[in-house]
């Protein structure tokens, strides 16, 4: 049992322990910051270069704004301010602080870059590659903010308290609410611009999956053979990836089986399969896709 510390005396930290501690926290409120600027700035760059000038516009309170500003002729920055603050102080009270100023950060600079941008000339006049540049860039910068725990729009916002009430995903409800928003763009741009926008609010998506997760999503890997130990070892040494060793047993036949489980980046799995198929071409193998991976001696960036 600990004995409590006096409250007039505070423990004294290891040398330099708080002092590292304080410096890690500040670097890693500055990265996110950082991307969370980056990721509103792409999004800015998105929609008054590529997008709004070809009348294609986005899901959510962005596309919201969009419409309020062309129906109106005021600037897109503030309608993308004004309309996603309620649902800011909604996030602040209900999901956050942390979540709320990053959000407050994003939409602030999203809101600024698009006034500052909104005087230069769209990049492209062509609709075809409107959305297609324009869907890459929402999707690479919404995703940035994301990833960093941040938020661009209000919808996604509602959308997590409500979720947690009903049976709905977050996806779902954001996709629901959506559709009435895209459709309205037929009613605003006319329907061939609201298709246009339909296809890039996808790509966008997208773009925003690959952002989450990056190019090397993890997968987890469970490997039965008569060889196991081989297949093992071949893992360590060729791909450098820690290897499980579990004890099975067979459905039907009722013998003992080892089972191997492994976790690997996606770039890795064509060269894991030539290693299982290698010592044992009939071996069962079953693999899945990862959303996250913390601990361990897992590192994303280890690829050989």
């Amino acid at each position: 049992m600990t004995l409590p510390v006096p409250p007039t005396r505070k423990p004294t930290p290891p040398h330099g322990a708080s002092r590292a501690h304080g410096k890690r926290t500040f670097r890693q409120n500055l990265t996110r910051g950082v991307f969370i600027v980056l990721g509103a700035i792409l999004v800015a760059v998105a929609l008054e270069l590529f997008l709004v000038p070809n009348s294609i516009t986005d899901g959510g309170i962005t596309g919201i704004s969009v419409m309020a500003s062309y129906l109106s002729g005021w600037k897109l920055g503030i309608f993308l301010f004004v309309l996603n603050l309620p649902f800011l102080i909604v996030g602040y009270k209900q999901i956050g602080k942390t979540f709320a100023l990053s959000t407050l950060l994003g939409i602030t600079v999203l809101s600024i870059g698009t006034v500052l941008l909104h005087p230069v000339h769209a990049f492209v006049d062509d609709t075809l590659l409107a959305f297609v540049f324009g869907g890459i860039f929402l999707g690479v910068g919404t995703g940035l903010v994301i990833r960093n725990g941040g938020s661009l729009d209000g919808t996604e916002i509602i959308a997590i308290l409500v979720s947690r009430k009903t049976p709905f995903s977050v996806g779902e409800i954001v996709m629901f609410v959506n559709l009435f928003i895209l459709s309205g763009a037929g009613f605003v741009f006319g329907w061939d611009h609201a298709l246009f926008s339909i296809l890039a609010y996808y790509i966008a998506y997208k773009m925003i999956d690959v952002t989450i997760e990056g190019m090397n999503e993890s997968k987890s890997v469970w490997i039965i053979s008569d060889r196991i130990e081989d297949i093992g070892n071949a893992i360590l040494d060729r791909l450098g990836r820690g290897v499980t060793y579990l004890a099975g047993e067979g459905g039907f036949s009722g013998d003992p089986k080892k089972v191997i489980f492994c976790v690997i980046t996606r770039l890795e799995e064509a060269k894991l399969k030539e290693i299982v198929n290698q010592f044992d071409d009939k071996a069962f193998m079953a693999v899945g896709n990862i959303h996250d991976v913390k601990g361990g001696r897992f590192k994303k960036k280890d690829i050989h």
